[in-house]
């Protein structure tokens, strides 16, 4: 069973969906036992960073996340649940953020005709020959909303970038940890694709 953790900050419904669509156990939960015996986890998260890592604590779920982590199962972050993965983020100042990767989150620079919040489709450049990846055409499409991006300072962590006025860290792999600045669960074929094989690194294919 892959679990979803609800922290009052993620379009769960979207990513639920996304997994039953394409046939894997999931459940919606914030209790510790549930996330604890799940085969896997997924970070979801929109909004604000502040916000979310406030209702992180406020649920009592940031210990538990370090240590899902931890732990060796498969663990998903997506958007802002990337982000909350790293050290701080210009988004919310003096909020500290999970830290269980190096790296910080920036706003994406204004001009050049880009327009803020960066909302739509973008290739990637996958650097990560990981299984997360399989079966993708070459620099396949996906689809990001955000207003911020990362900068991660373990360059060998990061799984794919993107060019959005400046070069974005779009996707890391650490281990048993993933993490994807867009979103797969909208992303058509390849998010669906990119879940398929995080599935099949559950079940162990």
């Amino acid at each position: 069973m892959i679990a979803v953790i609800d922290y009052g900050a993620g379009n769960l419904q979207s990513v639920l969906k996304a997994f039953q669509y394409i046939g894997s156990a999931v459940k919606v939960t914030a209790d510790p036992a549930v996330l604890r015996s799940a085969d896997a986890v997924v970070l979801p998260g929109v909004g604000a960073f502040g916000d979310a890592m406030e209702n992180l604590k406020k649920t009592g779920l940031t210990d538990t996340v370090c240590e899902l982590v931890a732990s060796g199962k498969p663990f998903l972050g997506i958007c802002l649940g990337l982000q909350l993965l790293f050290e701080g983020s210009e988004e919310a100042p003096g909020v500290p953020g999970l830290g269980i990767l190096r790296g910080r989150i920036h706003r994406i620079p204004e001009g050049k005709g880009l327009k803020i919040p960066h909302i739509g489709w973008n290739s990637l450049h996958i650097t990560d020959p990981s299984s997360i990846f399989a079966g993708l055409p070459e620099n396949p499409y996906v689809y990001f909303v955000h207003s911020y991006y990362l900068k991660a300072e373990c360059r060998e962590e990061v799984a794919a970038t993107t060019q959005y006025g400046v070069q974005i860290d779009a996707a890391i792999h650490r281990q048993n940890l993933y993490a994807m600045q867009f979103h797969p669960e909208k992303s058509g074929k390849v998010g669906l694709q990119i879940l398929r094989n995080f599935t099949a690194l559950v079940k162990g294919d």
